[in-house]
């Protein structure tokens, strides 16, 4: 889209470059990088629906990548964690996309489940907070096909990244700590942002010309995000986080 064809006022580029700057930070510490909140805020202001999807595709795409980085730096990913989570993932969420589903069934149902699993986390991490720094030393391999598998699909239905119903699985499973699980998160938003990305890479022609603003913001916020989240931020915390991510998108599920 070319800059004589202005799709936001002007005036407002700036302040949703700083939201979203605050959205990656928030996310990246739990392993997201926030497709949904940019949906959000880009609908907030009007922008076009054929622009959102890229320009949010594009940005978890960013945030990820740097997340997926840093937490593999510190040592909280493995390849054989996200493999049996991926391989199947991908070509169900891909099935999902193609697959017509009414959403006043799945969103109340997915908001609602969104909302347990951070009830659960908030309510855990009241008590005994130190049993999400721990997990299984293996994640069961057929658990984990199916998991992945499932999420995929679903992914692909509701068009999200599937990282909001990935990390309270792991957490309420017992699978994983909270640091792996936002490492594996991370990629495995990576990984679907990815194909979800080149599944429609006509839509690229469409970015706008203000994405490298938005992009330098959402790659600071991610930057300091997903340094906190793999070093700095204790688990009580990120379970904490991870919660607020969970009824923010399960908020927008239920009302939207």
């Amino acid at each position: 889209m070319s800059g004589a064809e202005p799709f936001v006022d002007p005036g407002f580029v700036p302040l949703i470059a700083l939201i979203f700057f605050a959205l990656a930070l928030l996310y990246s510490s739990v392993g997201h990088a926030g497709a949904s909140g940019y949906l959000a805020v880009m609908a907030l202001f009007g922008i076009p629906a054929d622009l959102m999807r890229p320009v949010a595709l594009s940005l978890n795409i960013l945030v990820a990548s740097l997340t997926v980085f840093r937490f593999h730096k510190s040592g909280h990913l493995s390849w054989s964690d996200i493999w049996p989570v991926v391989l199947f993932s991908v070509p169900l969420a891909f099935l999902g996309g193609s697959l017509s589903l009414p959403p006043d069934i799945y969103r109340p149902v997915l908001g609602t489940l969104l909302l347990i699993s951070a009830a659960y986390l908030l309510w855990s991490s009241a008590g005994n907070s130190e049993k999400f720094s721990r997990g299984k030393p293996r994640i069961p391999r057929t658990g984990a096909f199916g998991l992945g598998g499932g999420i995929g699909l679903l992914s692909g239905l509701t068009g999200i990244g599937g990282g909001v119903l990935l990390s309270p699985s792991l957490l309420v499973l017992g699978w994983t700590g909270v640091r792996r699980t936002s490492a594996i998160a991370a990629c495995f938003i990576l990984f679907n942002s990815t194909a979800g990305l080149a599944g429609n890479v006509l839509s690229v022609q469409n970015l706008p010309i203000v994405l490298p603003l938005w992009a330098g913001a959402a790659l600071a916020g991610g930057f300091i995000g997903s340094r906190m989240g793999a070093n700095l931020l204790a688990t009580k915390t990120l379970v904490r986080l991870l919660s607020l991510v969970l009824i923010a998108a399960g908020i927008k599920f239920l009302l939207t």
